[in-house]
Formats: structure tokens, sequence, C-alpha cells
């Protein structure tokens, strides 16, 4: 018994050890997130027009930064623990990911009536509305956890849906006050913050959840009570942001173009297009890869690794890819993603050593990273500013449509499908084909349409 104890008790050191690597990590990393948004702050902040306010500029796109990193972390924990929690309270295995394809329904559900909502009284009542969103969806999930109740726990999930629609008009707002030459770098920088999210959100789950002292559901609590307080950081991080409510011209409702006359339009036509299959078809693979790992017969641990190399792959160009907008054109790095999605494919194609996996993971992440950053820097000059909140709104509506009829897809190519897990795999990559043909296409025609338009 004594050897048992101490025994028990070595653990139980090693455990507490352990923790403490994500706990200075965390340190380490908001450093670096207070050094990262001073430089943004200061930073290819020079203008020579004096007639724009760069100083609000520069707030606005220093306190966007930050929230992307610190309020979007709710995200990557959510997308952690939901599907577990979701399998623990389900009463059909089948159902266990229901939760995560709620907050992308939810996303897309809300879209069209809060970016009107933003139009009219701006962004920052805008970005309220969600963080108080994403409060009480986690207080309901913590709740749902507590009581043991799956459908409540959907319903929180949705609620979440509303924060993460909110997060996605980070990347507008980061334009709404930058001159035209900052606007690519200005999407750029608030994408980068995703970064510091995508490794702060899991590092906070494991400080959370390494200590429990039982399997239950109830080890996740505390995660969604930290998604509570992160969410009362961010009402109060958008104190400081100063983006004017845009004013409507005399005039603006009745000269809008209507929906049709929006979507035949080439410039936003082809960036919704693109938008949409390169979020959707990255969520396409992402979500079946940890399946394929394990039943390729690798371990969990190695899942990880490479949903992590991913995600560092998605925001890490973020870095640079506005400078290279604002070089070569929206257009050339939108085909530069979409053929990069499309050596993914190939690269996954090509066998299913964990070798294949980790590159065709990285090529996805940096594909989806030009291809929706590119999109993006194209719909912000394709329409009138009394347009914006309508356009941006159908984009997102249609963008998180996409995602949510990938996400469902998903798991029934990889299971479904096909007889053997290898044959799913494939199944999955060779979905994308006709819509990866379809962006190229797409594009080719927006070149078409302005060579004509210069004739």
């Amino acid at each position: 018994m004594p050897v048992s104890r101490r025994h028990e008790n070595s653990l139980k050191e090693s455990s507490r050890s352990d923790a403490e690597v994500p706990r200075i990590f965390i340190i380490c990393i908001l450093q670096e997130l207070a050094l990262f948004v001073c430089q943004v702050y200061r930073k290819n902040m020079t203008f020579l027009d004096q007639n724009i306010d760069y100083s609000r500029a520069k707030r606005n796109v220093a306190v966007l930064v930050a929230a992307q990193a610190l309020l979007g972390s709710q995200i990557a924990m959510i997308f952690v623990i939901g599907g577990l929690a979701g399998q623990q309270l389900s009463p059909n295995a089948c159902l266990a990911t229901l939760p995560i394809s709620l907050i992308v329904f939810g996303s897309m559900t809300t879209a069209p009536w809060l970016s009107p909502l933003m139009q009219r009284f701006g962004r920052q009542a805008g970005f309220f509305v969600g963080a108080i969103g994403g409060l009480i969806g986690a207080g309901i999930a913590a709740l749902a956890l507590a009581l043991g109740s799956f459908w409540l726990f959907v319903f929180g999930s949705y609620l979440t849906g509303i924060y993460m629609s909110a997060q996605g008009f980070f990347r507008f707002a980061a334009i709404d006050t930058a001159p035209d030459d900052f606007r690519p770098k200005a999407i750029s920088y608030v994408m980068a913050g995703g970064l510091l999210s995508a490794i702060i959100g899991p590092q906070l789950v494991s400080i959370l959840t390494v200590d429990a002292p039982d399997a239950t559901v109830m080890r996740f609590f505390p995660v969604y009570i930290a998604v509570i307080g992160l969410n009362l950081l961010g009402i109060v991080l958008f104190l400081f942001l100063d983006i004017p409510v845009p004013k409507a011209t005399a005039g603006s409702t009745r000269h809008r173009r209507s929906v049709v006359q929006l979507l035949t339009t080439p410039s936003i036509a082809v960036a919704v297009i693109c938008a949409t299959i390169s979020y959707a078809l990255m969520n396409l693979v992402m979500t079946s890869t940890p399946l394929a790992i394990v039943a390729c017969g690798f371990a969990v641990s190695d899942a990880s690794n490479v949903v992590t190399a991913h995600v560092l792959a998605m925001f890490g160009p973020s870095f640079f890819t506005g400078h290279l907008i604002g070089r070569y054109g929206a257009e050339k790095i939108v085909a530069t993603g979409v053929l990069i999605l499309g050596c993914a494919g190939l690269v996954a194609l090509a066998g299913v050593a964990l070798g294949n996996f980790f590159g065709a993971l990285v090529l996805l992440g940096i594909g989806w990273n030009f291809g929706f950053i590119g999109s993006t820097a194209m719909l912000a000059t394709a329409h009138s500013p009394d347009e914006r909140g309508f356009v941006q709104g159908m984009n997102d509506l249609i963008v998180f449509g996409g995602v949510t009829v990938a996400s469902l897809a998903s798991g029934g190519l990889m299971n479904c499908s096909a007889t053997s897990a290898i044959e799913g795999w494939s199944a999955v990559n060779i979905a994308m084909v006709p819509f990866l043909a379809f962006a190229g296409a797409s594009l080719a025609w927006l070149t078409f349409c302005r060579k004509s338009a210069q004739v």
C-alpha cells in the first residue's frame, strides 16, 4: 500500500508538472499578443492623405486583432470539447457532432439579420450582440452539462453561433476606417489574430481539464465558465472600437441593387463563389481528417498534431497575405489558393502515410487562407457603402450555408460512401474536384468580363 500510494502521488505530481507547461505557454502567447498588437498599431500606418483619421484606423485594427486572438479562442475551445461532450450526452452516437454543426448553422442564420443591424446601428452594437450571444450560449451549455440535457446543450451551441457570425465580420470592420491601400493588410492582420486564438483556446482547455477528478461530462464545465469570462472581456474590449455608423445617402434604399443584380455582378459573384468553395472544402476535409487518421492505424495524438499543423497553416500566412494581395491583386491570390487546395487533394490521394496527412492538411490550410482572404478583399471593393451591410450579410449567409452542408456531408462521405476508411477518405478528397473546377472557371470568367469591358 505505501508503494502504491507513493506511485499515485508521483503520478499526481507529474500531472501537475505537465499542467505547468501550458500555463507558461499561455503567458508567453499573451506576451507575444501584446507585442503583436503594438506592432499592428505602429507598423504600416504612415500615409500621405491627411483627410483620413489614421489614429482611428490604428486603434480599430489593434482592437480587432486582440478580439480575434482572445475572444475568438472560444470557438477553438468549444470545437475541441463540443463533440466529446455531445458524445457523452447524446442519446444516439450518430448525433455526437450535432452541437458543432449547430454552431455553424447558428452562424449561417445570424448573418442575414446581424449585418443589417450593424449597417443601422454600427459595428460596435453588432459585436456587443455577438458577445452577449456567446455568453448566454456558454451559460446554457454549462447548465446543460449540469443537468445532463443533450438538447439544451444543442440549443446553447446554436447561440454560440451568434458569436461566430459576429466574429466573421471582424475582417470587414477592419477596413471600415482604413485607407484603400491598407485594406488588404488590415484584413490580414485581423485574420492573423486567429493564429493566436487557435493556440490559446486548446491550451486553456488543457489547463482547465488536466486536473479533472473524473471522466464525466462535468469535466468540461470549467471550460464553458471560462468562455463566459472571455465574452465579458470582449464586451469591455469592444468599448474601444471607434467605427462610425454608416450614413445613408438620400435615396440610397431606392438605388440599392437587388439580390439578382448583385449576384450577377461578376466581381461580387466570383468573390462569393470562391469564398464559399474555399471555406466549405477546407471544412469538408478537415472534419474527416481525425477519423481517417485513427482508422488508418495512427494514434489520436497523431490526429491532434496534424490538426494543429493545419490550423497554423490556416492563419500563419495571414501575416503576409495582405502584402501579396496589394502587390499582385486579389484575383491572382485567390487563384493560387484554389490551386493549392487542389494540390492538397492530390497529396491526400497519393497515400495514407502520416506524412501524407501532414502535407495535405498544411496545404489545405494555406489554400484556405489565400482563397478566403483574397475573396474578402475582392468583395470589399465590389459594392457601395450603402450596400455594405446587405452584401456582407448575403455573403456570409451563402458562405456558412456551404460550410454547414460540407460539415454534414463530410461524415457521410467518410463513413457511408465506401466499404473501408481508405476508400472513404479518397471519396472526401475526390469530392473537391468539381468545386475547384467551378472556382477556377469563375475566375476565368471574371478575367474575360474585365477584358471585354476594356475593349
